[in-house]
């Protein structure tokens, strides 16, 4: 018997299906070993970078029962992803179970003749991408937690910092501060609805500049009394080349805009297609096609438009860390016109299909027109419409909405008559330019070299959890918070999270993947700087103010001025003489309750002869996002919090909390809804999202938790395959 490891329960039972008997395939479901959450345990720095990792706690079952079946059977075959994390799942998997010899295979797909390739070509486990892996693992540890630890010192505890977070953030805020700058200036644009003789109709327009609002308004009289003419006709046949087929970038950017699919749904979603065989791996910078998958787009195209439209094309892939075996995404049997599971998957499909077919057929001839219109015998500008036709769609039969909303333009002439429907004037001013959307940010990334767009949709997740941008629609707009966390790191770390910076680091990290650089080295050249920087700034002094507040917000106390300050919750207006005066107001100016001193010391740090240093606290009750609540004066030092007893006992739920086996889990709110967690926070956080059931999963040995009607019970911990109990195989 033959053992198969993958990652994913879904990739299994698809391989599954092709190995038949002889071969038995099981997932990891995911990593199974990581860094500890604690920085000072998690890399051995003086020892050259070491990286100490730790089994996951949810996934010992699996690793004993991998354990078990490897010793059973004759050959063990590590089958994760064809990339760097990939490789460094499988070289976990193989310290851990210690497996001696196991043999290593990649595909990009998961058909049957895929696979089968793959067995018959096996390899060792490539140990420089585990290493690169490792480098970019231990490096954004270092990164972050170094950075971060300094940010909650200095601005407010619970903040975080990135590698490509912190630039990517930058980015947002550059823009920003350009929108907060632009001083608009209005102009006036008249437009007129004409026909042709035909009663083709369409629009031209004649934009006045700035300042001429009389001038516009002779225009509009004289083009609303006169006959119209065509004055000229401009016209160019030009040639639209289909674009590549998807790399992992443009397949975000392209989801976002035409589906409105985040890059973290449109990789989720792509992740089903994949492992259910419809797609090839989703993960890649490469834009290469195997020519036998050529082939059969090429073929596809024929059968579907005709020879004529068919055409075979190679594109040069523009990252140097595309590896030249990846290939693009692209659909894994282009003759079929629809796959996936539901809607969403469904029309990633065809997005997917569309572009890797379009990318293989003929030129679109476009003809590119301008039609300049005026008034018989007026001297005012004149009027202009641009357009185009198309003269032979092309790969356009393939993809329509790449087309865009160009506008379609009649046929005209010099001198044909035009008769007005109606012409307007409108004012209007100049823009700033936009915000970022989530398409248009991964887009900034990419062209700066900042990350890898396998990490994008991530990093932009992270920016919304952590509270530094929120998305309306698929704008990103940045927060207070986000605001004064990019302005700190940017004036003490600006080097370290610049272009030019982020993107050798990029470039290096690559290197070691290829072998022409070593990890400690990197590393060390990195760190040694990084860390001498991150102890100069300790001496600066704490950001306790963000600018004055407007004069027409005193302050409610004592009507003095009042000063910006960050919360937990985002920007609010504080006394400038705080804490001798403790007047405060929300954001927008309304006014908040000042706390209330009630007359009892706090249990906790309010005894002169428990306390360890400091001045006694006293319990004072504030005003919260979730209403009145009675803590500790010296908050956040002290973070006693008096519970309500009616709350307290509705909270419990009579389960003991699994992990320190001394609290029980309690019903509590945060800022994304109800959840449960131990009662020992914070010298526990085991936490989940629904309510405990009280039975332990079979699987995996965590928590049960209430799941919904169709599916009663579900396992707590979202890398076990029992979280989905729906899906498992009956």
């Amino acid at each position: 018997m033959k053992l198969v490891i993958v990652e994913s329960p879904a990739k299994a039972k698809t391989i599954e299906k092709y190995l038949g008997a002889g071969f038995t395939v099981r997932a990891s479901v995911g990593h199974i070993r990581d860094l500890p959450k604690s920085n000072k345990d998690a890399v051995d720095v003086a020892g050259g970078f070491v990286p100490r990792y730790l089994i996951v706690k949810e996934k010992q079952k699996i690793i004993d029962e991998l354990h078990e079946i490897a010793e059973r059977s004759d050959e063990v075959i590590l089958a994760t992803d064809p990339d760097r994390e990939g490789e460094a799942i499988a070289w976990h998997l193989a310290e851990t179970i210690g497996l001696k010899k196991p043999k290593r295979i990649v595909f990009h797909e998961i058909t049957e003749k895929a696979v089968q390739e793959a067995l018959a070509n096996p390899r060792m486990i490539d140990d420089e991408l585990v290493r690169a892996q490792e480098a970019r693992r231990v490096l954004d540890r270092l990164f972050g937690y170094d950075l971060s630890g300094l940010i909650w010192k200095k601005v407010r505890y619970g903040l975080s910092a990135g590698r490509v977070q912190s630039p990517a953030l930058r980015i947002i805020m550059e823009r920003e501060r350009e929108i907060r700058a632009f001083i608009a200036v209005p102009f006036w644009v008249i437009s007129a609805d004409v026909k042709t003789k035909k009663g083709e109709q369409f629009t031209v327009i004649c934009t006045v500049e700035p300042g001429a609002e009389k001038e516009a308004e002779r225009i509009l009289k004289a083009a609303q009394s006169g006959d119209w003419k065509v004055k000229g006709v401009e016209e160019s046949e030009q040639a639209r080349t289909p674009k590549a087929p998807f790399t992992t970038s443009t397949l975000q950017q392209a989801a976002s805009t035409r589906l409105g699919l985040s890059p973290s749904r449109t990789m989720s979603i792509a992740q089903k297609l994949y492992e259910a065989g419809f797609i090839t791996y989703m993960r890649t910078d490469s834009t290469n096609l195997a020519k036998e998958a050529q082939d059969n787009l090429v073929k596809a195209a024929t059968d579907e438009f005709g020879e004529k439209y068919a055409e075979a094309r190679v594109y040069k892939t523009k990252s140097k860390s595309a590896q030249e075996a990846h290939e693009a995404v692209r659909p894994t049997d282009p003759s079929k016109h629809s796959l996936g599971h539901n809607e969403e998957q469904k029309k990633l499909y065809a997005l997917i299909r569309a572009r890797a077919m379009a990318s293989q057929m003929t030129d679109a001839k476009i003809m590119r027109t301008k039609i300049r219109a005026n008034i018989a015998g007026e001297s005012i500008p004149d009027f202009a419409a641009n357009g185009s036709r198309v003269m032979f769609d092309g790969w356009l039969a393939a993809d329509p909405d790449a087309r865009g909303e160009d506008v379609e333009l009649p046929k005209a002439a010099e001198g044909d008559a035009l008769t007005l429907v109606e012409a307007r004037s409108e004012g209007k001013e100049t823009q700033p330019p936009g915000r970022y959307s989530e398409a248009g940010l991964v887009k900034e990334l990419e062209k700066r070299g900042i990350g890898r767009p396998s990490t994008y949709a991530s990093t932009i997740r992270t920016l919304e959890t952590r509270g530094y941008v929120e998305k309306q629609g698929r704008t990103l707009i940045p927060t207070a918070t986000g605001d004064v966390v990019s302005t700190f790191i940017e004036g003490n770390f600006g080097e370290y999270i610049s272009d030019t910076f982020t993107a050798e680091m990029e470039n290096e990290l690559d290197e070691i993947a290829e072998g022409k650089r070593k990890y400690e080295k990197t590393l060390k050249d990195f760190y040694g700087p990084f860390a001498k920087a991150i102890k100069s700034k300790n001496k600066i002094e704490k950001i306790t103010n963000m600018g004055d507040a407007p004069k027409e917000f005193p302050c409610p106390i004592c009507a003095g001025p009042m000063v910006y300050k960050l919360s937990k919750n985002g920007r609010f207006m504080s006394c400038a003489k705080f804490p001798d005066c403790l007047g405060a107001r929300k954001e927008d100016g309304g006014e908040i309750a000042p706390p209330k001193d009630i007359g009892e010391a706090c249990p906790e740090c309010g005894n002169p002869s428990t306390r360890r240093s400091g001045q006694a606290g006293k319990l004072m009750e504030r005003e919260g996002r979730f209403g009145r609540f009675i803590a500790c004066s010296n908050f956040p030092k002290c973070k006693y919090v008096r519970k309500d007893p009616t709350e307290e006992a509705r909270s419990k739920t009579g389960v003991a909390c699994p992990t320190c086996q001394k609290g029980e889990m309690v019903e509590r709110r945060g800022r994304f809804g109800i959840f449960f967690s131990c009662s020992n926070y914070p010298d526990c956080k085991n936490a989940i999202k629904a309510k405990p059931t009280g039975r332990m999963c079979e699987m995996c040995n965590s928590l049960m938790m209430e799941g919904t009607k169709t599916i009663p019970e579900r396992c707590s911990s979202k890398s076990c395959p029992n979280h989905n109990p729906h899906k498992l195989k009956k």
